[in-house]
């Protein structure tokens, strides 16, 4: 019976689909641990998570099978064991399975036993759900492995230590979300409370469309003692001790990767949201346009840090609204990041609309349909520049513009992702201070201040008449992102939000105006998941909606 044993933990960055590449990024981790006896990967590692409707296609099936024959292959070379995971047919159905891989062979399988469907999870579309797991046997070592969502039930743990195991093992593929971390290991500690055992948690690290996964991957003693804290947001392959004594297995202590503060937390996963959405579409870069406000600053420091300078091109496109601040603040943020800032005037592209459109406009005032006019020029001059060089559009929409319909469709919310989509107004502020305060770990854009003080702090506006202010709309930021949460990620009625301190009238002005603005939110990019709720798959309201909750 082995008295020692060395486990490393892949906290790796899978590409969803692409099976080869992912085989060959298990394989590297795998020689990276070549002193290891197991290696531990992420959920569905093989085939990279979520899957979703891939799962449907024989041949997708196919080659993850062939992919898993291939790890197992490696094996017989008496090294590390692999502990992966991926969709895997039984019995004519298709399970959530991890599989144990060591001597050559697939030595055993266990399947997930719940699968989520809420928020951005609906695994029971494409998935069955397994029996309540045993332990797998590994080297003479009772493994109590457990995919992602069974540990934060009791049942699973239950039966795996009723069934004798002797520590617990937790692939995961678990998208990050504020506050989410905490949730993990308060999971976690429940866990081991209840069995006595000590837990391995790995997760992935990456972007994946409109998710991004933080890795934070980690191990508790029995004790619940954190003995490993591997980093965040960046792949890592870490080799853990373990020792067999009288009580049971423990893991040598190791010095913990730094935690991340709140507003690190958001930057970072904007920039590997970003980032991967970039590359693995394999974009050359980004193109956005560049106002000399806070929004598009933000955006643009994202992204030079997610992609270098180098790969981020800036316009500014001015119109005869557009102030001399905000031409002096756009060059000034360029320059600090370095990046490429081209000029193009779209007042001739106004006055183009101006005479297409005024035989049906005549004898009508101007209004916010010249205002959109302006902002669907510029989009499609981004549009234009996209088409011709390859680079994506990077929308600029924070989440209380697209709560509220505060943002022209085919405007200002062209483009193929919207990085501050799930960011408030009041966290872009914030955001935005912490960055000219530090560079993030990773970054790859300039140490230093990335904008003006006065990008900041000047009154926000769309610059699409004269002298307009985005409050001219909307309520203050401070009240309406208050108002926001509550009907939001809150899930609340108008009278409960109101409950809280908000003036009733203005409560309802929002709900109306969240509530007409789905449909424009249907036919926005996507963007990184910040928030428990975010627009997408977490907010799922329809848009032909006749229910009224403002009374």
């Amino acid at each position: 019976m082995a008295g020692t044993l060395k486990i490393a933990l892949a906290q790796i960055n899978p590409v969803v689909g692409d099976i080869k590449g992912n085989v060959a990024l298990i394989a590297a981790a795998r020689a990276k641990a070549s002193g290891a006896d197991l290696v531990v990967t992420p959920e569905l590692s093989v085939c990279g998570y979520p899957p979703e409707d891939l799962v449907y296609r024989e041949a997708f099936l196919d080659e993850v099978a062939r992919g898993v024959a291939e790890l197992a292959a490696l094996t017989a070379d008496g090294g590390p064991g692999l502990l992966v995971g991926a969709p895997w047919r039984e019995h004519e159905l298709v399970y959530n399975t991890v599989l144990l891989l060591d001597g050559g062979k697939i030595v055993t399988t266990r399947t997930k036993h719940h699968l989520p469907n809420y928020g951005v999870f609906d695994e029971y579309r494409v998935f069955a759900a397994g029996p309540v797991p045993g332990p797998m046997v590994f080297r003479g070592v009772r493994l109590g492995v457990m995919i992602c969502e069974d540990m934060w039930f009791e049942d699973v743990a239950e039966t795996l230590i009723e069934s004798g195991a002797e520590m617990i093992i937790v692939p995961n593929g678990s998208p990050f979300e504020l506050d989410k971390p905490d949730v993990r290991v308060t999971h976690a500690v429940a866990r081991v409370t209840e069995t006595d055992l000590p837990l391995i948690y790995v997760n992935q690290v990456g972007g994946q469309d409109d998710l991004v996964f933080d890795g934070g991957s980690f191990v508790l003693n029995a004790d619940r003692a954190l003995a490993v804290q591997m980093p965040w947001w960046r792949s890592d392959v870490v080799m853990t001790t373990w020792e067999r004594a009288a009580h049971g297995w423990r893991c040598m202590t190791q010095p913990p990767a730094p935690p991340c503060d709140r507003l690190e937390n958001v930057y970072q996963a904007m920039v590997l949201g970003l980032r991967d959405y970039v590359t693995k579409n394999r974009f050359p870069g980004v193109v956005l346009g560049l106002s000399g406000g806070i929004d598009s600053a933000l955006a643009a420091a994202v992204a030079a840090d997610a992609l270098g300078p180098e790969r981020v091109h800036c316009v500014m496109m001015p119109s005869p609204y557009t102030s001399e601040d905000s031409l002096e603040d756009a060059a000034a943020v360029a320059k600090l990041l370095g990046v490429r800032l081209d000029d193009i005037d779209i007042g001739p592209a106004m006055q183009a609309y101006a005479n297409m459109l005024a035989p049906l406009f005549a004898g009508t005032t101007a209004d916010i349909t010249e205002e959109n006019l302006q902002s669907r020029a510029r989009g499609m001059t981004l549009m234009a520049l996209s088409n011709k060089f390859g680079k994506m559009v990077l929308s600029t929409g924070n989440k209380s513009e697209m709560s509220t319909g505060y943002a022209t469709l085919y405007g200002d919310m062209c483009g193929g992702y919207a990085v501050l989509k799930d960011v408030y107004k009041t966290t872009v502020f914030a955001v935005c201070r912490w960055r000219n305060a530090h560079k993030p770990a990773g970054g790859l854009g300039p140490s230093g201040p990335v904008m003006p003080e006065r990008v900041i702090t000047k009154p926000p506006t769309a610059e699409l008449k004269p002298n307009q202010k985005d409050q001219d709309t909307l309520p203050p930021y401070d009240v309406l992102d208050g108002i926001l949460k509550g009907l939001i990620e809150g899930e609340l009625g108008v009278a409960a939000v109101a409950a809280k301190g908000f003036d009733e009238a203005v409560v309802r002005r929002v709900y109306k105006m969240l509530k007409t603005a789905e449909y424009k939110r249907r036919q926005a990019p996507p963007g990184v998941k910040i928030t428990h709720i975010a627009f997408g798959r977490d907010y799922r309201y329809p848009i032909t909606n006749g229910f009224n909750d403002a009374g």
